[in-house]
């Protein structure tokens, strides 16, 4: 399985090489179009190589996934953390009535015992 693993990242490796060898002309971005920047008269650009802006967005795009998942499972998450302290509180109460705690035992129930 761990060369199937190298194998995979190795292919992607080439891959990811392949496409910023063939994107390697500069772009530039810009914050706002030309016409509401020059209303505002505030305009940032920058300019950038193509593969840069390419893996730049799929980092931000994978990030904003990873976000919106752990956001959407916080009602899992609270309900198996609710779930677990009931569990904790159960368990500590069968054991109050099972074991008595440090009580003395009833001695009829000692002798059967």
């Amino acid at each position: 399985m761990r060369y199937i693993r190298y194998a995979f990242l190795a292919a992607l490796a080439i891959v990811l090489i392949s496409v910023a060898m063939a994107n390697r002309d500069f772009v530039t971005l810009s914050l706002l179009p030309a016409t509401l920047a020059d209303l505002i008269g505030f305009g940032y650009s920058i300019t950038l190589p193509l593969y840069a802006v390419i893996f730049a967005s799929i980092a931000v795009g994978l990030l904003i996934g990873f976000v919106w998942e752990w956001l959407r499972e916080h009602k899992h998450r609270a309900d198996k953390s609710k779930t677990q302290r009931a569990l904790k509180q159960t368990e500590r109460e069968v054991r109050r009535l099972k074991g008595g705690e440090g009580k003395p035992q009833d001695e009829v129930l000692a002798i059967l015992e």
